[in-house]
């Protein structure tokens, strides 16, 4: 079944809003196809499935139980949705390692993501982690 621009937008914008924002994880099952892949050149390997992407959504909604994913823009092309977004939270729980700061932290990125029969399939999310570790006291900006 083919995928409209408008039902293509509507995935993705469940995505930040219900799941990420809203921390709805059953939506996942719905929206995630099975052989989803997440391409995230932050991380050692290529997250896989449902599973692995209510794992990602869950450990930042653990260390940021107030997070918010704020679409600024989005594009749609052929089968490929780019947003650019911004994440806010506040930093109440371990990150990476990084014990809760409580610091309101607020990233930009922009994430690809491709959708195929209303299901999202892949994605290339890219953040700017070190303006996220700068906000944490965890490394100096450059300006210190």
């Amino acid at each position: 079944m083919a995928t409209t621009e408008a039902e293509k937008k509507d995935v993705v914008h469940r995505l930040h809003s219900e799941i990420w924002s809203e921390g709805d994880l059953d939506l996942v099952d719905e929206i995630v196809a099975a052989d989803y892949v997440e391409h995230n050149p932050t991380v050692p390997h290529d997250a896989r499935g449902p599973d692995d992407y209510k794992e990602s959504v869950q450990m930042f909604r653990a260390a940021f139980p107030d997070l918010t994913l704020t679409e600024e823009d989005t594009i749609v092309e052929g089968d490929k949705v780019v947003s650019r977004v911004t994440l806010r939270g506040t930093h109440e729980g371990a990150f990476m390692g990084i014990e809760p700061t409580g610091v309101e932290v607020e990233s930009e990125g922009i994430v690809i993501n491709r959708i195929v029969d209303n299901q999202l399939v892949e994605s290339w999310p890219l953040a700017d982690m070190m303006g996220v570790m700068q906000q944490l006291g965890v490394v100096e900006s450059p300006a210190d």
